[in-house]
């Protein structure tokens, strides 16, 4: 197994600056990498990660998920495995695709984009990441579920932190803490909405997840409280910087841009790339089952792997001239980007595929379309080059644009 003698430590100031280069050190020189710190092997690869993925034979699981999920969550569905995850799948899956999504959620959705909208389009200028990326998918799924919207700045607190949790590779206390007295927040919040709601149910998606049932397995109060909390922070995270991701890209590239702003179905490609580009999360930890050999070396059993997405998805050996934004590449699918079958590795593949990836797709369609229609001309504010920040989800902090008022 290769050493990272001149790769900077994924805790290092330099990577959080830029990733991308230590990315494409490790793919060439370290393609397996023992990090101390973290206490786990790291993988580069497009095909070591795509395997991670994909697995089917329980080499690499998702127990890691007890110790790292289950603290702040509950125990989720992503740390289930055969039936058992099959059947909770089974359970919340329907509320995300096909009639559920398109009947009860799209027109949600669309109220969403277009309220955050209103409080802007008059005025000229916006910045997209405080006013609308970090807003829209939180109030998407708070309304989703039923809950008060006015809540708002409690649900981004709590999810700010579950992700912070999550991605505390440098093992800090303080986060450590905040993220495990948001576990107690939250519980005290939405057990006793979810009681109620199983005596009044509705229409909303956590009326929905208390009656559903398969082969007589229903969902206790603690998995609904444990999926909303997930749901929130995974849904709310990813799409915020996706979302804002999309934007920085296109922005620096206005010659996209146009073909975006022209024909709205090159959404679905500017989509795919950015989450082949910039993707929102670029680690996501398996652990192994058994002793297991892949490029540059062989990892023993019960360790650790951090899956490295940001590195995999700029793979020279899959995709062609990897560090360039371009929505028209002929090697990402963008017709399957949003299920299993996906060729970029954002959403993770195979059975822990994301669930919510089409409910990603449906919001960033709506509202990217509908920030389109709003801001015509919209332009980067004078002088502002966008810049991603984090290390474990990554994205642009801010991103101030200009455009002609609507009326102006």
């Amino acid at each position: 197994m290769a050493t990272a003698q001149h790769i900077p430590d994924i805790l290092s100031p330099e990577f959080a600056a830029d990733p991308y280069p230590a990315y494409r050190s490790m793919r060439e020189h370290a393609p397996l990498l023992w990090h101390e710190p973290t206490g786990s092997y790291l993988l580069s690869r497009y095909e070591d990660v795509e395997r991670a993925f994909k697995d089917k034979e329980s080499v690499f699981t998702t127990e890691n998920y007890d110790w790292q999920l289950e603290p702040v969550h509950g125990r989720t569905i992503v740390q289930l495995s055969g039936r058992e995850h099959a059947v909770r799948r089974a359970l919340v899956a329907p509320a995300f695709r096909g009639s559920d999504l398109r009947d009860k959620f799209l027109p949600v959705i669309e109220s969403n984009s277009r309220e955050l909208i209103d409080a802007f389009r008059h005025k000229g200028e916006v910045d997209l990441v405080d006013s609308f990326a970090t807003r829209f998918p939180v109030n998407v799924i708070a309304d989703m579920l039923g809950l008060d919207k006015a809540d708002h700045d409690r649900f981004h607190g709590w999810y700010t932190s579950v992700v912070a949790y999550f991605g505390n590779l440098a093992r800090d206390p303080d986060v450590a803490a905040a993220g495990e007295r948001t576990r107690v927040e939250f519980t005290e919040y939405m057990i006793p909405i979810i009681q109620e709601r199983r005596e009044n149910l509705g229409e909303d998606l956590l009326s929905t997840l208390c009656a559903a049932e398969v082969d007589g397995v229903r969902m206790s109060d603690e998995d609904i409280k444990a999926f909303c909390s997930l749901l929130l922070a995974a849904g709310g995270e990813t799409t915020d910087k996706a979302i804002a991701g999309m934007f920085a890209n296109l922005l620096v590239h206005p010659d996209q841009m146009a073909a975006v702003r022209e024909d709205r179905s090159l959404i679905d490609r500017a989509l795919a790339e950015t989450l082949r580009f910039t993707p929102p999360v670029h680690m996501i930890m398996r652990q192994t089952a058994a002793e297991v050999t892949v490029s540059g070396g062989t990892i023993p059993a019960g360790a650790t792997v951090t899956c490295l997405i940001g590195a995999a998805n700029r793979d020279e050996e899959r995709y062609r001239d990897p560090d360039r934004f371009d929505i028209f590449r002929d090697d990402l699918t963008a017709t399957t980007a949003f299920s299993a079958a996906a060729d970029h590795l954002a959403f993770a593949l195979g059975r822990h595929f994301c669930v919510g990836a089409l409910l990603a797709r449906a919001e960033v369609q709506t509202g990217v379309g509908q920030l389109l229609d709003a801001m015509p001309d919209l332009r980067l504010a004078d002088g502002f080059v966008p810049r991603e920040q984090g290390v474990f989800t990554r994205g642009p902090r801010s991103l101030p644009v200009r455009f002609t008022p609507a009326g102006g």
